[in-house]
């Protein structure tokens, strides 16, 4: 074989090696390989199926390595939720691709029934706890919905960062007036205890959803075919996310393929609220 043919085959090689190159998919609430494949195994098969593109599953081990790992150009896709989102943006300039729609997602403040406290007024000079420092739903959205309502964050009231569900127990004896969180975490903590009245006294509006970015420098033929496979199989791509049991959250929701960046600007105040810019995250 000459040696033009030989450079010639070489280059082709090159070529074909390049187009085969894996869409790496990371999601920034799950840590490890094993845990993103019991929850995105599924998903990654159906989306191969629907772009006729190899995805690769990427972990990442935090927010910050998500923002890295875009930067690096080591994960194109990336599932973040909305207080991520904000960051993400601002330090990777990164492209909305769809949002994952999540039915009754809002923040909620929660107290006893049979306590004293009847009405956010009631909180003033009391103690409210939040979950999950820089979450959504449980630390930006109740604290924002707190603001909505007239009380200011660490200031009208005592703000703390306590689990969960070591705040519910808190509740429960009374060492704590109320508990930030969503609609989700009140039907679980009903249902651990049943014997227990809970009134929510203030609710959020609806907070904007999860959503898939990709770094703005990704090959654009295959983004392509990734919005068009939310657009054409959105149907066939849900029922595969919902393999993952913690991916329940998306049940009955779907994909929004149209999604402008201002919808996030309510996350924006939320930064504000709590005294913080979105140029890093909450808690770093």
């Amino acid at each position: 074989m000459s040696r033009s043919l030989l450079a010639a085959a070489a280059t082709l090689l090159m070529a074909g090696t390049a187009m085969a190159e894996p869409v790496k998919f990371a999601v920034t609430d799950i840590e490890g390989l094993e845990a993103l494949q019991q929850e995105f195994a599924a998903f990654e098969g159906a989306l191969e199926k629907a772009t006729g593109l190899e995805i690769e599953l990427y972990p990442v081990s935090s927010r910050t390595a998500a923002v890295e790992a875009i930067n690096q150009g080591k994960a194109d896709l990336v599932l973040t939720g909305p207080a991520e989102y904000v960051v993400i943006k601002e330090l990777t300039d990164a492209e909305i691709v769809v949002a994952w729609q999540r039915p009754n997602y809002y923040a909620q403040i929660v107290t006893l029934t049979e306590g004293s406290i009847d009405s956010v007024a009631d909180l003033k000079g009391k103690t409210v706890t939040f979950g999950s420092v820089g979450s959504t739903s449980q630390h930006l959205g109740p604290a924002q919905t707190l603001a909505d309502f007239g009380l200011n964050y660490g200031s009208d009231y005592n703000a703390q960062i306590i689990s969960r569900n070591v705040a519910v127990e808190a509740l429960i004896r009374g060492d704590i007036q109320a508990v930030g969180m969503n609609d989700g975490h009140l039907k679980k903590i009903r249902k651990a205890f049943p014997g227990v009245s809970f009134t929510v006294v203030a609710r959020g509006r609806d907070l904007p959803n999860d959503i898939l970015i990709a770094r703005k420098d990704m090959d654009k033929a295959a983004l392509e075919k990734v919005k068009k496979a939310f657009v054409e199989n959105g149907k066939e791509l849900m029922a595969a996310v919902l393999k993952g049991d913690d991916n329940q959250k998306y049940e009955g929701g779907f994909f929004l393929s149209s999604v402008e960046d201002a919808k996030y600007d309510y996350v924006r105040a939320m930064y504000k609220t709590i005294g913080v810019d979105t140029k890093s995250f909450v808690g770093n």
